[in-house]
């Protein structure tokens, strides 16, 4: 049974940054895909960023390269680095696995049509 777990969110002000982590269990060991999606009120769901077994990233570009997305095997927890947080940044932070990515531009693919597994959230606000 997979189950992942999100934790790190909060409030902060505007600039400010925030590490989310999700631990998981459950994944088969030999391939699998993990990733981070977002999700304002009144809005869609959106992918923000993914990363394969591998370790090959890939980001929304939107964010201008203020995420970063990593993971530790040996922990079995994934990460969601963000700076220079802004309002718009507002939203529920989901961490989603599955058991292989799909690629863009040789880039894993953070798309809710891929992935099966998902957390219950953490909700990161950002104050102006």
């Amino acid at each position: 049974q997979v189950r992942l777990m999100e934790s790190g969110g909060g409030s902060v002000q505007a600039g400010g940054s925030l590490r989310l982590s999700c631990e998981y269990s459950g994944l088969a060991h030999t391939t699998y895909c993990m990733a981070w999606f977002r999700q304002a009120p009144g809005k869609e769901r959106e992918g923000v960023a993914a990363i394969a077994k591998d370790g090959r990233a890939g980001y929304d570009s939107s964010l201008k390269g203020r995420f970063i997305i990593s993971k530790d095997s040996a922990k079995n927890t994934l990460y969601l680095q963000m700076n220079g947080l802004e309002p718009d940044d507002t939203a529920m932070y989901y961490c989603a696995s599955a058991q292989i990515c799909h690629y863009k531009n040789n880039a894993p693919r953070a798309s809710t049509d891929y992935f099966p597994y998902w957390g219950q959230g953490t909700q990161v606000t950002v104050s102006s």
